[in-house]
């Protein structure tokens, strides 16, 4: 089942169900006016909304055209935003390009962040400066729905509902002094946004193993081919991540865990966010070549099934700069 927001003039938008080719889309209000609604009454609203989704697919003269440019982040608000650093590999990139202490690995790194305005697969990347070093970071995340404190990986794994793609679009010129400080991200850390579509993982088939999206997410950068690393090299499984975390606190439905970039061993998959091109660039030859984003740069990324057929649909940012407004009287 995939589902989607719509924009209708309100923070939490409303909710359809959508097709799964991603052309057409139904109304569901009647079931569940919101996605959050919809996650916290799941044992009785999944079955019809999963109903409807089988009706959309039966009759394809039915529905409404579904546009992204008309789509919010699936959840456009959310109560719990969590971010980890599944992949070591990232992480180890990372250390060496901000001349971090090597960390430990034997637990999976999270930071929270902030949940309170997530952005549409077409919503520009807004930001101040070109100075604060503009990137992105290509991801995926699952959506839960209440899950006890502790509890196992195969436990919180149970309650995942939805698996979305994300853009967590970083400040890099703010990140080295905040990790310093090891209290957290806040300025380096901008609005998430979201593809379209969120999906329940049976979408995924056998590419949903293991507590792990094994699927390329193929990134662009100004049209140009970034990289299309693979989510199965994901070092700790949403699970393990999710028991990590919830050995001090509960979720509630619609907490969102992000995996943290994508990133693979093998350099020929290339990147999901500059930085990480940089690292490498810094390792080989000394001295980071590849800038980060400006003004008008575009970025767009995509996973699809293993067959090609559409998942989440498409991000596609631009940025932009901010321009600030005098407040009304």
């Amino acid at each position: 089942m995939k589902l989607a927001t719509l924009s209708n003039g309100t923070r939490d938008g409303r909710l359809v169900v959508v097709s799964r080719d991603l052309a057409r889309c139904r109304d569901a209000s009647a079931i569940a006016a919101t996605m959050q609604i919809a996650l916290e009454s799941w044992d009785a609203s999944q079955p019809r909304l999963a109903a409807l989704a089988r009706e959309l697919e039966a009759d394809t003269s039915t529905g409404d055209p579904f546009n992204p440019h008309d789509a919010m982040a699936p959840l456009p608000r959310a109560y719990q935003w969590l971010d980890g650093s599944a992949f070591l590999n990232h992480g180890r990139l990372m250390q060496k390009a901000f001349g971090l202490a090597p960390i430990g690995e034997d637990l999976p790194l999270v930071y929270q962040g902030a949940g309170d305005d997530f952005l549409g697969p077409r919503a520009p990347i807004v930001c101040a400066s070109e100075d604060h070093g503009i990137d992105f970071e290509g991801e995926v995340g699952v959506v839960f729905g209440d899950v006890p404190m502790g509890a196992s990986p195969e436990g919180a794994l149970s309650q995942v509902r939805l698996i979305v793609q994300i853009n967590d679009v970083s400040l890099r010129a703010h990140a080295p002094r905040e990790m310093k400080t090891g209290f957290g991200f806040v300025l380096a850390k901008p609005s998430s946004a979201f593809a379209p579509v969120a999906v329940t993982p049976d979408e995924l088939g056998g590419s949903w193993r293991d507590g792990r999206v094994a699927l390329p997410l193929e990134i662009a950068w100004n049209e140009a081919w970034f990289g299309a690393p693979n989510g199965a090299e994901m070092d700790f499984s949403f699970g393990e991540i999710a028991a990590h975390v919830l050995q001090t606190r509960r979720f509630t439905a619609g907490a969102i865990l992000g995996s943290g970039t994508i990133s693979n061993r093998d350099r020929a998959a290339g990147s999901a966010c500059i930085a990480e091109r940089r690292a490498i660039e810094l390792a080989d030859t000394g001295a980071a070549k590849t800038g980060f984003m400006r003004f008008g740069d575009r970025v767009r990324m995509e996973m699809r099934c293993a067959d090609g057929s559409p998942l989440f649909g498409a991000i596609e940012q631009v940025v932009q700069r901010y321009e600030a407004r005098t407040p009304a009287p």
